[in-house]
């Protein structure tokens, strides 16, 4: 087990360098920096462009290989550089992190957890009201786009707090900006803007989980080694979770790691709608806005995160799955 999960986080370690050296390298060729002073009233003395772009090691004149290598030794030294508007890099990723994860660890977790068990139940109780109402909700919901679904989920909240008479659903920000009070009040405040965006993320992994889960529960229901409890004496109830969902459920593992990785920058359109200045919003007004250091950091950071859920989904998969570790 210790010389799988070695050379696991040794494999993992050259695709994180391998990630960000190409999120570097893309970055720096498709960027032009110099085109946000261009156009300015009055004109900027090209010296006075160049020094920016130095200052910020970023300028297209410099060759890219010496440019790189500079970048990879300050990032290795834990220096991200300067943004675009000369801000450290650093500060504005180590903010927007916690943003985005307080909104996307409670999103992913609710989403798996009830899609999982949706799907199990689905599978047991195949083509019963269950199942058949779970398909056509879980269908409509994952052929939803997910900004389409945050829009609706905010208008719905926005009608429903006219017709209480009052606000209990909040649609923009994480907190109220005039809000007053106990931390008690103020920890209110916060969940009751939490739970929209929450709800928009959740909702797309319900479907996708419990779709999913359905058809891998339905594949071991038929499997003779479930058979083979059941004439042992097992119930069908002990059977089916001591040894059908451990099963069943080992796909899921890699898939929840992935998605909630990929989720950090793929929950845009979600931060953007409901105003949350996570790591999703921050990279498109990166990529609008030229900067080649935000978006590198970006790109590691998410490089890191999906090949650390990457490692503990093989953890995961080693834990349930005993062949695993034996090989």
């Amino acid at each position: 087990m210790v010389n799988y999960l070695v050379k696991r986080i040794f494999n993992f370690l050259i695709m994180v360098v391998l990630a960000s050296t190409l999120g570097y390298v893309l970055a720096s060729l498709a960027f032009d920096p110099s085109s946000n002073y261009l156009g300015a009233n009055p004109p900027i003395p090209q010296s006075t462009i160049d020094a920016k772009l130095n200052n910020l090691g970023v300028n297209p004149a410099d060759p890219l290989i010496g440019r790189y290598f500079i970048w990879a030794r300050n990032v290795v030294s834990g220096d991200f550089g300067l943004t675009i508007g000369e801000q450290r890099v650093n500060e504005e990723l180590s903010r927007r992190i916690w943003v985005s994860l307080r909104l996307l660890i409670i999103g992913s977790i609710l989403g798996s957890v009830i899609g999982v068990a949706l799907g199990v139940v689905s599978a047991v109780r195949q083509y019963g009201v269950t199942d058949r109402t779970a398909s056509v909700v879980s269908f409509s919901l994952l052929s939803t786009p997910v900004f389409l679904l945050a829009i609706l989920l905010k208008f719905g909240a926005i009608s429903f707090n006219n017709r209480i008479g009052t606000t209990f659903f909040f649609t923009i920000g994480e907190y109220s900006s005039d809000f007053s009070g106990s931390s008690w009040e103020l920890l209110l405040n916060r969940l009751q803007h939490l739970i929209l965006p929450t709800l928009s993320i959740a909702l797309g992994g319900i479907a996708f989980y419990s779709r999913y889960q359905r058809n891998a529960m339905l594949d071991v229901l038929g499997s003779d080694f479930l058979r083979t409890a059941r004439a042992k004496g097992l119930s069908r109830r002990k059977s089916l979770f001591r040894h059908g969902l451990r099963v069943a459920i080992l796909p899921m593992a890699t898939f929840f790691a992935y998605s909630f990785g990929l989720l950090v920058t793929g929950a845009p359109f979600t931060e953007t709608i409901f105003a949350w200045n996570g790591m999703g919003s921050w990279f498109i007004v990166a990529v609008q806005s030229n900067d080649v250091n935000s978006v590198s950091a970006v790109i590691a950071f998410s490089a890191v995160l999906v090949l650390l859920s990457g490692l503990l989904a093989d953890i995961a998969v080693a834990a349930l799955d005993p062949r695993v570790r034996l090989r």
